[in-house]
């Protein structure tokens, strides 16, 4: 006891002291808080899948790449994936786009990536990736040409093979000219086979004007002839494709130092894969375009490689004009029984995909389904689409089309070389698995989605509305969701209007049972179908507006959508250059031109509690509206970035005029950062605590506090990342670590209405990531600064401590928070004088505010 009095005594007088102390002002680096992620379930894959890769000796181990989603694993034959590059980062958002895998069957723990998303004016990047814990981690070799993973000729490959006999050596084809290139120590390093006679010549359209279509697919893809060596000697006989109509195929017979072009071969297409069956036959399907989107003819060969000797085999050739008007992708061997093989149309959207089946080396030929008699076809499969309901694309097809189709696009088929009842084909929207082809002639075989654990879709709106689903998701190509359930897939419910990409959705605030999204449509091929749909069951059942904005165009229309607060009034901005910004009060049945100069293309959004309010952003530009839309008034706000590379914004829920601005920035401009205004966008403010933000979101308030949760993607103290504030801006938190950064997820991103930390990414190629505090959440007392659940004189001392230097940070988890008594983001002198008013009880509660 008496040790206790002549500690607080002496704690007493030295508070004395400090009261007349000029304390200066400290600021701490950006906290972290460790969260948990995963993807709210879509499943499916949602995305191309242009290659499969089984790994030929290691059971059940088999990759696939995306052409802009990363790569996944799967280690128990294609049941589930997992997804091998979170880790790639905002910067590094490039690597994202995978245009060849190999998988080393001398030692099954090494993995190569060739990584890169665009050979154009898009892109900038061409990486090796490798790996030797099969894809957990990689080391990266830059490669001194571009990558491109997402483009023309991604379906063609594989582009990087390592050499069986001896797998410190890889080959790998490259783009644009660059030719073939070799590593000798695990692909650390690569030099140019300067003997290599042709990079391919092949170009779709030179004079695309879209920057796509004008580029070079190159080398396509190496096979080596395992049997030409022996163990632990270089592979004597490689086979190289190339892009090239008059010479595509190319051989070595002494490991790649001399090339020349294999006689016999086909001209006039292009040739997708080479596959070396056990017997000696090199197999090779043709399309007579790069693909993977079109193709009007192809066929298939082999080459008997001990004779020299070409024949035709194509399930349908190419000289039956009436029936091949399509080209060929995907072709499997068995290596168990290598006179079973199986080819795939690479581009037959109508009715349907095929796929074929031969048992004596292609000879004859038996199809997955035929016609009996126009419209009626037979099937010899049933597709099961009970794991991810949505794969009927919300459509009932008639005869001869079927709902759910087989697909297009299917540039990889493979046999799993231990099983060979199972086989898996990639399509624009994943991969379906097939696990009892020995049932092929029978008719009763099940095809089942294959993808579960892939989520490449790309993100392009995220709302989570006070009731109902926790969230709704607009996304490119499959529509989006109402995620009742964060853990399961769910069926396709945006029709009326079937947008394919719903680009933005909203609903209204005071009335969440109204909504509103807009998204793209192909007149030519859905003339009845207009970009805007509204609900009033809080997205259950939709109906389209019954007209557009004058001009709209035939294909595409995007753009961003709003609903005032009461849902009596919308405002839709199109994202086309000549189409004006336009409010409907009729729920789209017409459409009128808001005036006061908003440019095309901004972004709209309303105020999440006062029904006149809308606001619009572009440019720099900034403008609101007091009359439900119909005409807006340019803020006087200066110093926005005029270059913002997203201009994302959006209003606060529950507080009229509150306003974020997250811009992007471009960095030549130099003006990046957050903003905010609570004005309703009259006068902006920037953060002096934020460098850079794309997203900015809004979720429930943390305990204790009654500002919604704030969560943005952006640069806080010179680190990337995503983070959240509990104190509006005063302070940040960063939620992500290093192995959770989830590549270019710029679009969107939305915390949760009703669960504090929760926060849903949206993203390029990932699918949407949920992010939640990992354990339970740390509950933070304003003012303990030590932890023992109490603020007393023993905390006033830590913060003398802090603020005259002794001591850098506090004992406490969240010390920033905790240490700023008066939320002003920063911890100060002002903080210690509320800190002593609190003690003296002249201020009864903390945080305190004027």
């Amino acid at each position: 006891m008496r040790k206790k009095l002549l500690y607080f005594g002496s704690l007493i007088a030295a508070l004395s002291l400090m009261l007349s102390i000029v304390l200066p002002t400290a600021s701490m680096a950006a906290a972290a808080q460790p969260y948990k992620w995963q993807n709210v379930k879509i499943e499916g894959g949602g995305g191309y899948i242009p290659g499969i890769v089984f790994n030929q000796t290691e059971k059940n181990l088999v990759y696939a790449r995306t052409d802009m989603g990363g790569a996944y694993r799967s280690t128990d034959g294609g049941n589930t994936w997992t997804q091998l590059m979170n880790w790639v980062s905002y910067e590094d958002w490039e690597l994202a786009g995978v245009d060849s895998l190999a998988t080393d069957a001398a030692d099954p723990n090494r993995l190569y990536l060739q990584c890169g998303l665009y050979t154009n004016s898009w892109g900038s990047r061409g990486a090796v990736l490798r790996s030797t814990d099969k894809g957990n981690t990689f080391q990266i070799t830059e490669l001194p040409f571009k990558v491109g993973g997402n483009m023309p000729g991604r379906n063609m490959g594989e582009r990087l093979a390592i050499d069986p006999n001896k797998n410190s050596i890889l080959f790998m084809g490259a783009r644009e000219g660059q030719g073939l290139w070799k590593s000798s120590d695990y692909g650390a390093t690569w030099t140019k086979v300067a003997s290599f006679p042709n990079p391919g010549t092949y170009i779709q359209d030179p004079n695309d004007t879209n920057d796509y279509l004008n580029h070079y697919p190159g080398v396509v893809w190496v096979t080596f002839d395992k049997k030409s060596s022996t163990a632990g000697n270089a592979t004597k006989t490689i086979y190289v494709g190339v892009a090239d109509l008059k010479e595509s195929i190319y051989r070595s017979n002494d490991g790649g130092n001399t090339w020349e072009a294999v006689p016999g071969q086909p001209t006039g297409m292009l040739p997708q894969h080479g596959k070396m069956s056990p017997k000696g036959i090199l197999y090779v399907p043709y399309n007579n375009t790069q693909g993977p989107y079109d193709g009007s003819t192809g066929d298939v060969w082999k080459l008997e490689t001990a004779t020299g000797v070409w024949t035709r085999i194509s399930p349908i050739p190419s000289t039956d004009t009436a029936n091949c008007y399509f080209g060929y992708g995907g072709l499997a061997i068995d290596p168990q029984n290598p006179d079973i093989i199986m080819a795939a149309s690479l581009s037959s959207w109508w009715p349907d995909g095929y796929i074929w089946r031969s048992k004596d080396g292609g000879n004859t030929w038996s199809p997955i389904w035929s016609m009996a008699g126009y419209p009626n076809r037979v099937n010899k499969y049933t597709l099961d689409i009970s794991q991810a309901p949505w794969m009927d694309f919300g459509q009932l097809k008639s005869m001869p089309e079927t709902s759910p189709k087989l697909g297009a696009m299917m540039a990889s088929l493979e046999i799993d070389p231990f099983n060979s009842s199972r086989f898996m084909f990639g399509t624009g929207a994943g991969i379906w698995k097939c696990d009892n082809a020995d049932k092929w002639d029978d008719g009763t075989m099940v095809i089942k989605v294959g993808s579960i654990g892939m989520e490449e879709t790309s993100v392009l709106s995220l709302v989570s509305p006070p009731t109902g689903p926790n969230l709704v998701s607009g996304l490119g190509d499959i529509a989006g969701f109402l995620h009742t359930d964060l853990t399961k897939a769910h069926p396709w419910i945006f029709v009326q209007p079937n947008l394919t990409s719903n680009h933005c959705i909203d609903y209204a605030e005071n009335n969440p049972q109204f909504w509103v999204r807009c998204g793209d449509v192909d007149k030519q091929w859905n003339p009845n179908t207009n970009r805007t749909g509204f609900s009033y069951s809080a997205g259950e059942n939709w109906f389209q507006g019954n007209s557009e904005p004058n001009g709209m165009p035939m294909t595409g229309g995007g753009g961003t959508i709003a609903a005032n607060a009461d849902g009596t009034a919308v405002v839709y901005a199109p994202a086309v250059d000549y189409v004006p910004v336009c409010y409907s009060t009729d729920n789209g049945n017409t459409w009128t031109p808001v005036t006061g100069g908003v440019p095309n293309k901004a972004k709209v959004r309303s105020d999440r509690v006062n029904p006149n309010k809308f606001y619009a952003y572009k440019d720099g530009e900034f403008y609101y509206s007091t009359d439900k839309g119909k005409s807006f008034t340019k803020s006087a706000a200066a110093g926005l970035p005029k270059k913002g590379s997203t201009g994302n914004f959006k209003a606060v829920f529950g507080r009229e005029g509150d306003i974020w601005l997250a811009p992007g920035g471009d960095n030549t401009e130099g003006i990046n950062g957050l903003w905010h205004s609570t004005d309703g966008g009259k006068s902006f403010t920037k953060l002096s605590n934020v460098q850079k933000s794309e997203t900015v979101g809004f979720g429930m308030a943390a305990p204790g506090q009654s500002y919604p949760a704030i969560y943005i993607q952006g640069i806080v103290d010179n680190v990337r990342g995503f983070y959240r504030s509990d104190d509006a801006g005063a302070t940040w938190v960063k939620i992500n670590d290093a192995a959770n950064q989830f590549g270019n997820a710029n679009a969107d991103l939305t915390g949760d209405h009703r669960v504090y930390g929760r926060v849903y990414i949206g993203t390029n190629g990932f699918g949407i990531k949920m992010g939640e505090p990992a354990g339970t959440i740390p509950e933070i007392i304003v003012g303990d600064l030590n932890g023992d659940k109490s603020v007393d004189a023993t905390d006033y001392a830590l913060m003398k401590m802090y603020l005259l230097g002794a001591i850098n940070d506090f004992p406490v988890e969240n010390d920033i928070i905790a240490g700023d008594l008066n939320s002003d983001g920063v911890i100060d002198a002002l903080d210690f004088s509320v800190f002593k008013r609190f003690l003296l009880g002249t201020v009864t509660k903390l945080p305190y505010s004027d």
